[in-house]
């Protein structure tokens, strides 16, 4: 495409400046950039002359001094019921300005995506399940063929296809029991030697309270796949998918599986630096060596942070109850990144630090977790629930930040792990409207996580509050709060137990970061891909500029016009100015709401 660069314009209204204020009364300046895409717009040939459009004055004192004189001998109901339709605009009109200088003040760009995004008015017609805890009937497994089958490490699995290479490799990972989940797109002769398969009817015999809510064609029922093995012993669960490769084929050699005992490794973890209480999510890829890589989940008005941490602290090992790992090849990214980064036919490659440090998140910083290369231990069994009620691309990464906070309640925290898969590119990238609820809610989402409370004194109270206060907020729907009402109910039906709450950190005053408690760890850089070219040389001088420039344009709103198609357009856009400054506001002729692109006309754009 190309593109023709003109006139730079920079409102100065009133309204709009002050609008647009930070709570430091500092301006936010506002860019407007037309962009066209193939061709030039004409203008109109005889614009009007400025004083062609100065209307006449008036001169309206006289009328005003008598409407004012009258007004005196009118009673109160009067004077409104006169004056009503001035009053309700008047009205609007402060409440359209407060909105948009609260938006502002927060900076919080997922608020301006979610308004964009036309979401229907909350349903708070919700209704709270009850449950009797101390009555719920065990279930045993009577029907399978694996009823006196027990093991303690189990990995689970998604199959819609027959064995790939990769699953098998999975299949022959020592020590470790392979359980397949079959759906509705299952050949129905399959098999792979070594592994526990369920198909559909398999699946419909165990009893389980979930069956009733999970799809038939979809990877969301390894729910039923978790309860199976927690039911058979399991102790541990990684979490995978039939494209990935564990690297080395040894689990233990980069996962902490044993936490406890002879196994364990008796070691302090690195950690992100707690010191920023303004932080709540990030990017674990910068401290494994790419920079302007991001995994799915991650919020887009978060992708611009490239600098690698000024130092972090330390935690005991033992509470890695969530362990997350890096992939090789294709990590786990999203439609944006794979769209706007995708040269051609040709597969990702992308590389990540071997050597660098397992990192730990403290609690009130989150990360995204996925459902294909994580390790679970008992002590989060309860946070494998994958909801239901959003998309297939959404549901592990709301999974994710959902057990995360709730990870806190018992002392337990995420870390993550460099590379442990080689995962290989060959099914594509899924369209942006699957990972809609992500791009719209997710932001909105960690920072409603990190200020919720709850008084109640058991963990599964807990977990169905925050459940059903996320079906409130609009995150999932009420069809979830019953899952998670099965879930539950079907986890103390197997035999599980509970973990004890521990205190809350968060609500204590944090402690003063010494100078010898700061760790020091420089990421590496590794090769990497920008917008669709290697990035190399000039590119990663470029990158590094990024940072200084966000010190100059940080501030700035850039008010961009794109005359062509936004499909692919719009998001390169937000993603590379996204990066530099405050907000990236799209528009073209034509609205497109899953793009978050607003319909304008571009001879109409500076009034």
């Amino acid at each position: 495409m190309i593109f023709n660069f003109f006139k730079i314009s920079q409102f100065h209204h009133t309204i709009e400046a002050q609008s647009l204020r930070k709570n430091r009364n500092q301006e936010v300046p506002i860019l407007l950039l037309p962009m066209l895409v193939q061709g030039r717009v004409t203008t109109n040939p005889n614009p009007k002359s400025p004083k062609s459009q100065i209307r006449p004055t008036i001169n309206h004192h006289h009328d005003l001094h008598q409407r004012f004189s009258e007004s005196k001998s009118l009673d109160f109901s009067t004077w409104v019921s006169e004056n009503f339709y001035k009053i309700i605009t008047i009205t609007v009109l402060i409440a359209t300005v407060a909105a948009i200088f609260f938006l502002r003040s927060t900076g919080d760009t997922a608020a301006f995506l979610y308004l964009q995004s036309q979401a229907q008015p909350l349903d708070k017609t919700h209704h709270f399940p009850r449950i009797d805890w101390n009555n719920i009937p065990a279930i045993t497994d009577k029907s399978s063929p694996y009823a006196n089958f027990r093991s303690e490490k189990w990995i689970v699995v998604s199959v819609s296809h027959y064995p790939s290479d990769s699953l098998k490799k999975l299949d022959r990972i020592k020590g470790w029991q392979l359980l397949a989940i079959g759906n509705s797109r299952t050949p129905n002769d399959w098999s792979l030697k070594g592994a526990i398969y369920l198909s559909l009817e398999q699946q419909a015999s165990l009893g389980f309270r979930v069956l009733g809510y999970v799809p038939y064609d979809s990877y969301l029922r390894k729910s039923v796949g978790y309860l199976f093995a927690i039911q058979h012993g399991a102790k541990k669960i990684f979490d995978a998918d039939d494209r990935g490769e564990v690297i080395d084929g040894d689990l233990g050699k980069h996962f902490d599986v044993e936490l406890i005992g002879e196994g364990a490794r008796q070691e302090t973890i690195l950690q992100y630096s707690h010191e920023n209480e303004n932080r709540s999510v990030v990017n674990p890829y910068v401290h494994f060596g790419q920079r302007t890589v991001w995994p799915r989940g991650l919020p887009l008005e978060n992708v611009g942070e490239l600098g690698h941490e000024e130092f972090y602290t330390e935690v005991y090992g033992g509470k890695q109850f969530i362990q997350q790992g890096i992939s090789n090849g294709l990590p786990d990214v999203d439609s944006v990144f794979y769209y706007t980064r995708k040269t051609g036919l040709e597969a990702f490659d992308i590389r990540f630090d071997e050597r660098a440090p397992k990192v730990a998140l403290p609690q009130g910083v989150m990360v995204p977790v996925n459902s294909f290369n994580t390790i679970y231990h008992s002590s989060a069994f309860w946070g494998l629930m994958l909801p239901v009620s959003v998309s297939n691309m959404a549901s592990d990464v709301l999974r994710g930040y959902w057990g995360q906070r709730l990870l806190w309640e018992i002392g337990g925290y995420v870390v993550v792990y460099p590379p442990t898969v080689h995962r290989y590119d060959t099914v594509g990238g899924y369209p942006f409207s699957e990972e809609k609820d992500l791009h719209v809610n997710v932001g909105r989402l960690v920072k409603f996580l990190v200020a919720w409370r709850s008084s109640e004194h058991r963990l599964f109270e807990k977990i169905l509050e925050l459940s059903f206060a996320m079906a409130e907020e609009g995150f999932w729907s009420e069809q979830d709060v019953k899952f998670t009402a099965a879930w539950l109910q079907d986890l103390l039906a197997v035999g599980y137990r509970q973990p004890r709450l521990m205190s809350f950190e968060l609500d204590r005053p944090r402690p003063t970061i010494g100078h010898g408690d700061r760790k020091e760890f420089v990421p590496r850089k590794f090769p990497s891909v920008h917008l669709g070219v290697e990035e190399t040389g000039t590119v990663n001088y470029e990158i590094a500029n990024l940072i200084r420039w966000r010190k100059n344009f940080g501030n700035v709103v850039l008010i961009m016009f794109c005359n062509g198609p936004v499909e692919r357009t719009a998001l390169e856009w937000r993603l590379l100015y996204g990066r530099i400054f405050k907000t990236v506001i799209i528009l073209s002729w034509q609205k497109n709401e899953d793009l978050a692109v607003e319909a304008g006309h571009l001879d109409h754009i500076y009034k």
